[in-house]
């Protein structure tokens, strides 16, 4: 089977690009597909994450940069023309690659490849939610605008979401959405977190999306009934307002600030528990990685990742309406209860392994050969 992957580009350190080109090695090396990765506007870029060699790659190389030169009415008539120019690249590479499925992770792509695709099923591949806008109580015209573009799902034989809660909202637009969680890093290590540790640890980029203000609300109380316990803060600095970052950078409250690290498995061992504070979350990779090696986690019950990956009370908690003070109890009863870190620790290493790479990527090619058995019948 042939399978073709459309993004924009790959040239950052983020979670979506690791796991397209994770997805892309593995689907080459284990099912033996014939995998083509198109970007975009990769330009120069390099990659931060190695493409097999057996993957196939090209860059359409449209500069869709190059319409913020421009104002408001002429960068609407570049856009149009980039469009057009990427409308004709796309299509010429499908003549020539002749794909069985297209799989696309950016949703402003998606009009462009149906005007060219013909009868090849698209997926559409969110890696973010659908009212991610509202979530960051953006303006009316952008949460206009996201709308407008999440439209274009409907035009995709399937959507990929990443949760449970996620995919109902897809499903008002397009009925065939399949739920596929992200490929996570699990801890294949035998050793697992420090049970007689007396720290936390927090990973994630430090944006509004973090609510890192709630984290250190949380953490205050904390300290103020345990204060020999410390927070380990591991992320690097996002849209974070400027007074929550001296509070992070301030000593004698009981906070170290970490740059992000290449190893964060073994960041996780020397800890106790994980905090997540986000207000959003697409999916929460942080949650299973932690868990796989051993940490209890807790998080606050937000849109939508953290209810699909916590069983509330077993591998860890699930804080309801942003309540801070339960969640700082939460964290204490952990502090003061040894046993239940144990029987929580036990219990996520266990969870964890449903996000393995093997379960998730047999789902993926589940997907492909129902949509490539409908193509070949016509259907």
């Amino acid at each position: 089977m042939r399978i073709l992957y459309v993004t924009d580009a790959l040239a950052i350190w983020g979670g979506m690009e690791r796991v397209l080109v994770e997805k892309a090695n593995y689907l080459a090396a284990h099912y033996g597909y014939e995998v083509y990765m198109l970007t975009v506007c990769q330009g120069g870029h390099p990659f931060p994450f190695p493409l097999d060699s057996s993957v196939h790659y090209v860059d359409l190389d449209i500069p869709f940069h190059i319409q913020y030169q421009y104002p408001f009415i002429r960068r609407m008539l570049m856009l149009r023309r980039l469009h057009r120019r990427c409308r004709t690249a796309i299509r010429y590479q499908l003549e020539t690659i002749s794909p069985d499925v297209i799989v696309c992770a950016r949703i402003e792509l998606i009009r462009d490849i149906c005007r060219v695709k013909g009868s090849t099923p698209l997926v559409f591949e969110s890696h973010a939610s659908f009212w991610t806008s509202r979530f960051e109580g953006a303006g009316l015209l952008r949460q206009i605008h996201t709308l407008w573009m999440n439209l274009s799902a409907q035009k995709a034989q399937a959507v990929v979401a990443l949760t449970d809660g996620d995919a109902a909202v897809w499903r008002k637009i397009n009925k065939t959405v399949h739920v596929i969680p992200d490929v996570v890093h699990l801890n294949e290590n035998q050793t697992c977190c420090d049970g007689e540790s007396k720290s936390v640890i927090f990973v994630g980029r430090l944006s509004k999306q973090k609510d890192i203000g709630s984290l250190l609300s949380v953490w205050q109380l904390v300290r103020q009934r345990h204060p020999d316990w410390q927070l380990h803060v591991y992320g690097e600095k996002g849209d974070i307002e400027e007074s929550l970052w001296r509070q992070l950078q301030a000593e004698g409250h009981g906070i170290t600030l970490h740059a992000p690290t290449s190893d964060i498995m073994e960041a996780y061992r020397q800890h106790a528990m994980l905090l997540l504070t986000s207000r959003y979350e697409p999916f929460g990779m942080v949650l299973p990685e932690a868990m796989s090696s051993g940490l209890p986690v807790i998080a606050f019950d937000c849109p939508y990742g953290p209810a699909d990956i916590i069983t509330d009370g077993v591998d860890g908690f699930l804080i309801h309406n942003r309540d801070m003070e339960d969640f700082a109890d939460k964290v204490c009863l952990l502090i003061e209860n040894a046993d239940l870190r144990c029987q929580m620790s036990q219990a996520g290493i266990h969870s964890s392994q449903r996000y393995h790479v093997n379960h998730i990527m047999t789902a993926w090619h589940h997907l492909f050969e129902l949509l490539g058995t409908k193509q070949v019948l016509g259907q």
